[in-house]
């Protein structure tokens, strides 16, 4: 399973494999955002829309969880070959350079304007979205892990399966205003106005926080013989989705919106905080196809192990590039540049493609980034700067 071409050894090609095509993933939701104003923003929240629009947001909510379990495993892993001091440090620093890249680089891309935009009284927005929640995880789990993976897993499962008891006394989730304390953040979405900055916690931390910790706590599995890590993979994959369909058919628990008799409502659970529901709707298949993806076809596992070993350069690459098409997409429906220079919550009515071409858009930009990511893998595969840890 290690690709002797890597000189981290550590690594496992199914991981690899399983990140590169999350990643992907989540570039069509991103894509959906920036070229299908038209839709609505989240249509697994709104029963009216279509099935195809529906599967086409459901099937990205595998990635974030998947991508933030992940980046707990890879840590976990690096406990074999780090004491544990030196691991906090690289926790630590990394998370702290998540948090950075997130207020500036990754935020700017969301709007192209740094100055601010006018729907929101002229101030810069600062997403917190998935960077953010890994790398405040990571600096939570730099002090956590001196106490050992199994007490992780232990913290981390305590916080998945028990978070949502906060459901009814915490302060409400906000996009607009801000509506609790200081640390509603932890399980609720909420926006902060500071002076000439907006700031949107959109992924509220604590049940994320639990998710790193889970993926760090089982990296155990990963280091097994290849069977056994597969049987296990499936089994537990197997008993994460048996809970869900248990726990939603009965509406007893995990999720702050019942289901209502759909299928679209059963598999509509809530994102923001990631229910304990929702947690286990993406991670049991997460976990079945960790099992299986390094028997994909040899090209296939090829590319994605590609993508899966330059993820964040994806990440800030993929999000510059959709926004850029958009621009360009609006100046050929006959818009002006400027109007493309916001949030794309904003941009002007009558702009947009259908789903069809969503998916066109989608495999474009796979494509455009495939040369970036292959070369920064590739730098990475071979060299072991401390640097590229970061990258």
């Amino acid at each position: 399973m290690n690709d002797s071409t890597d000189r981290r050894a550590y690594r496992l090609s199914s991981l690899d494999i399983l990140r590169g095509l999350v990643i992907v993933v989540m570039a069509l939701d991103h894509v959906r955002d920036f070229a299908m104003t038209a839709a609505v923003q989240d249509p697994a929240a709104d029963p009216d829309v279509s099935p195809w629009l529906f599967a086409t947001r459901w099937i990205t909510h595998f990635c974030a969880p998947t991508f933030v379990l992940l980046a707990g495993t890879s840590a976990g892993l690096m406990a074999g070959r780090k004491s544990p001091t030196e691991l906090a440090w690289f926790l630590l620093t990394r998370g702290l350079w998540l948090i950075v890249l997130e207020l500036t680089i990754v935020s700017l891309s969301w709007t192209f304007a740094p100055t601010g935009i006018a729907e929101w009284g002229g101030r810069t927005n600062l997403a917190l979205q998935v960077i953010w929640c890994i790398g405040a995880s990571m600096v939570l789990l730099a002090g956590a892990q001196f106490l050992g993976r199994r007490a992780c897993l232990a913290i981390g499962a305590a916080i998945v399966l028990g978070h949502n008891l906060l459901d009814a006394g915490w302060p409400p989730s906000s996009t607009t205003t801000a509506t609790g304390p200081a640390w509603a953040v932890l399980h609720a979405r909420q926006v902060w106005e500071a002076g000439e900055f907006r700031i949107f916690f959109s992924y509220p931390l604590l049940p994320w926080v639990g998710v790193l910790f889970l993926g760090f706590g089982a990296a155990g599995v990963f280091e097994l013989p290849a069977e056994r890590r597969r049987t296990l993979l499936v089994r537990i994959g197997i008993a994460l989705i048996a809970a869900f369909i248990l726990l939603r058919a009965s509406n007893l628990y995990g999720d702050p919106a019942p289901w209502q008799g759909s299928i679209m409502s059963f598999l509509g659970t809530a994102k923001y905080p990631p229910s304990l529901l929702y947690l286990l709707m993406t991670l049991g298949p997460a976990a079945i196809a960790c099992a299986y993806v390094d028997r994909l076809g040899e090209r296939v596992a090829r590319v994605l192990t590609m993508f899966g070993r330059a993820p964040l350069a994806f990440y800030v690459a993929h999000l510059y590039l959709i926004h850029g098409l958009a621009v360009l997409l609006g100046v050929a429906q006959g818009f002006a540049a400027a109007q493309f220079f916001t949030h794309y919550r904003f941009f002007p009515e009558g702009y947009g493609v259908g789903l069809p071409g969503v998916y066109a858009i989608w495999i474009a930009v796979v494509v455009l980034l495939h040369p970036l990511c292959r070369w920064v893998a590739a730098v990475k595969a071979r060299r072991r700067e401390w640097w590229l840890s970061y990258v």
